[in-house]
């Protein structure tokens, strides 16, 4: 039960599943860089001693299944133009770069495609529905005239919780109404998603979409999508213009349903948050700062928001409606060209398992190579040290410590070298002990962070006395805070918190 309890020991505390599979994997990861630095702080405790930037936890960020979420129609223009072997190595950028060759109309009589494609499937699929659920045959009839694939089409679909935040796009509804019936730029916004049968919020924000889209002002330009699944989300994610993301920072994990879009020349506006803090490049897509101006949600959602209205009235119905003499805007397909070459290949399932196997899966595999060889000797004998450490780590002793006067006192001179010894009493452990000098700093919010770690050498040894020295030296002025750091040390550990028994020291 202690495997899954940050503090082992304590009954009241109730068993995590999350805690113990850190407990008891190898390796552990996050799904995007940002979610690798959170998991990192949310699961700092269980590896005590150790600041959380210092954790083993990496990340992998998510990709998305090239053949299964592209249409035929860009497989197809893939295939016509990209390298042979692209299917086999789709997370090599080089290949992407051909879609540069391709011609600007060819590019948009896709996209056109696509477009009507989606338009088509939502006059076939929600005529029935709508004359059933919502009355008035007149209105309805309407609603599918109003549907226009010439428009700019923008694309929210996603699972209804309430941190992804589908009730942004609304927070203004007088400044949003100008927008959408701004005759020369028209543009319309296609929902869809279901909440969890038990999140009542996510339901509600449903509820409130499907009454705005009801409005006069907003009929036909605010559309909710009943239904949602797998089908409508292809037609969605290859047919709108537009993906639009806008989840509270930094709650989304990684987020895909913007990848599958950007294998089918959709642009991504989000949030700069799991995925697209990483894939966002200028000049191929939109985004919103990640970086937080208030700490009230509702005031930071206000900020959000008319963000979006100006992005989209500034940058987006501009540049999309520039159309030249054949019907396009240059400025939109170059865009999508610089979408889909610098950006999707970088989150192909394809890219997703090569980090895997690079970061994680070979050197599992050889390590258990390694630890099972022989009749598992190795894992015996590793199993055998630590139980010695356990055993004695208490009792281990600070003979001495030699230190200057400035470092005792914590008032060191910038760019002055300073020698440490220690003399330490192993008792009996055999140089299992390794020591390392850590200097911090504290930021504005009261956070401890690592400044430097600077590893002793052992420079003697006399029966169970080891004598470790380091030298130690700051190029920056500041305030710093230097301490020492005692550990268990075996080259054959996967990493330090595989063993996590920590002592400081100052």
């Amino acid at each position: 039960m202690d495997l899954g309890r940050n503090n082992p020991g304590d009954k009241g505390e109730r068993f995590c599943m999350s805690v113990f599979a850190c407990n008891t994997s190898q390796e552990v990861n996050g799904v995007s860089w940002l979610h690798g630095k959170v998991s990192q702080e949310m699961f700092a405790s269980i590896w005590k001693g150790y600041f959380p930037e210092e954790s083993h936890v990496g990340y992998v960020t998510n990709g998305v299944h090239f053949p299964t979420w592209s249409a035929t129609e860009w497989k197809q223009l893939y295939a016509k133009y990209f390298n042979e072997n692209f299917l086999y190595d789709q997370s090599n950028p080089k290949i992407w770069e051909a879609i540069y060759n391709v011609s600007d109309e060819e590019i948009w009589k896709t996209r056109m495609t696509m477009k009507n494609k989606l338009v088509d499937y939502i006059r076939k699929q929600f005529r029935e529905t709508w004359l059933k659920n919502q009355g008035d045959p007149s209105r309805i009839v309407s609603l599918m005239d109003k549907i226009n694939p010439n428009a700019l089409l923008i694309g929210f679909g996603r699972r209804f919780a309430t941190y992804k935040r589908a009730h942004l796009l609304f927070t203004d509804l007088e400044r949003l109404a100008k927008i959408v019936n701004n005759p020369d730029y028209p543009v319309q916004f296609l929902f869809t998603g279901k909440a969890h049968p038990h999140d009542g919020a996510g339901q509600g924000l449903i509820k409130r979409i499907i009454e705005i889209s009801r409005r006069p002002e907003f009929l036909g330009k605010i559309i909710f999508l009943e239904n949602y699944d797998m089908q409508l989300a292809r037609r969605l994610v290859s047919g709108v213009d537009i993906w639009l993301n806008t989840p509270t920072r930094p709650l989304e994990a990684s987020g895909t349903s913007g990848e599958k879009a950007l294998m089918n020349g959709v642009v991504n506006f989000s949030v700069l948050d799991g995925w697209w803090l990483e894939g966002y490049r200028e000049g191929a897509g939109w985004a919103l700062t990640e970086k937080r101006t208030y700490q009230n949600q509702d005031h930071q959602d206000q900020l959000d928001a008319a963000t979006i209205y100006s992005i989209l009235e500034t940058e987006i119905l501009p540049l999309y409606y520039a159309r030249n003499k054949k019907g396009y805007s240059e400025g939109w397909v170059k865009t999508i060209k610089n979408s889909i070459a610098q950006i999707a290949p970088h989150y192909t399932m394809k890219r997703q398992l090569d980090d895997y196997y690079n970061k994680f899966y070979i050197k599992e595999a050889k390590r258990f190579q390694m630890l099972s060889a022989n009749d598992n000797a190795k894992a015996k004998e590793i199993a055998a040290w630590k139980e010695e450490v356990v055993a004695k780590w208490d009792s281990i002793e600070i003979v001495s410590c030699e230190k200057t006067e400035e470092l005792v006192k914590g008032a060191i001179e910038s760019g002055k070298e300073y020698t440490i010894t220690y003399v330490i009493d192993e008792k009996g452990l055999n140089d299992a002990v390794g020591l390392e000098l850590v200097t911090t700093y504290t930021t504005a919010d009261d956070k401890q962070h690592v400044y430097s770690v600077e590893p002793f050498s052992v420079i003697k040894k006399e029966g169970n006395l080891y004598t470790f020295q380091a030298k130690h030296s700051l190029s920056n002025a500041g305030s710093f805070k230097v301490s020492y750091r005692m550990f268990p040390k075996n080259p054959d550990l996967p990493h330090r918190q595989d063993f996590c028994y920590v002592r400081w020291f100052v």
